[in-house]
């Protein structure tokens, strides 16, 4: 008889790009769109973080900068997705054991599928996708900020004292508690505003600013993750 021995071999890469290139794919998608929809006269040319002038579907919604878009806009849903299931086992590790953190990585992984229905059918026509596209954008930016907030908040709660965590967790905490205030101001605008078209651009601006938000969210997890250098193992037969 002739047994065989199967070795497994071990390789591992820096956990940080993850949520780095989590963050920036978006980013660069949606820098390039707008930038490109305005040279193309497809969207009027203005700053729509002060502005509002556009929202982020609007200006990645046709032609090149709509393929540019969802070409870095699916990969970086499934990079985010990886990212949450990451952390839930990093906070494990470091005697996390709420209840909130099972939920982490089913709450980043269902942020994630909504954010590819939401790229797949971004520049589509029709009252069943314009459905798909408005709620596969909420449903991500409400998991994406629950997410955020328990990964937050066991952060601090677990590795608050650790020297290396300590200033990643406040930015990461502060971030967290910015995006409700939004949330707040786009709720009360009816009192600081009038009737007409201005909510359009309060909202507008808000949105792209919770993507400012989330982007800085997931860079600043990588930097923490970087000092404390943390990798991914990989094994193979």
């Amino acid at each position: 008889m002739h047994e065989t021995t199967h070795r497994l071999h071990s390789a591992s890469l820096p956990a940080l790009w993850l949520p780095l290139l989590g963050g920036l794919l978006p980013l660069v998608g949606t820098v390039v769109a707008l930038a490109l929809s305005q040279q193309m006269a497809l969207i009027p040319v203005c700053n729509p973080l002060i502005d509002g002038c556009v929202s982020i579907s609007r200006a990645a919604r046709h032609d090149l900068p709509n393929y540019l878009f969802r070409a870095l806009l699916l990969p970086a849903a499934v990079l985010q997705a990886l990212t949450w299931c990451f952390a839930t086992q990093w906070l494990r590790q470091h005697g996390a054991r709420e209840r909130l953190l099972a939920w982490l990585p089913w709450v980043g992984l269902t942020a994630a599928c909504f954010l590819v229905l939401y790229g797949t059918f971004l520049g589509t026509e029709g009252e069943a996708y314009r459905w798909m596209r408005r709620h596969g954008v909420i449903v991500y930016f409400g998991c994406t900020c629950l997410a955020m907030v328990i990964c937050a908040g066991l952060l601090q709660r677990h590795l608050r004292e650790h020297p290396v965590v300590r200033t990643p967790a406040r930015l990461l905490l502060a971030l967290t508690y910015a995006l409700p205030l939004m949330g707040l101001a786009t709720a009360l605008r009816p009192l600081y505003l009038p009737e007409g078209n201005s909510g359009d651009v309060v909202e507008n601006v808000m949105e792209w600013w919770a993507g400012v938000i989330f982007t800085l969210f997931f860079l600043v997890l990588a930097w923490c993750w970087l000092r404390l250098k943390l990798r991914l193992a990989l094994q193979t037969d």
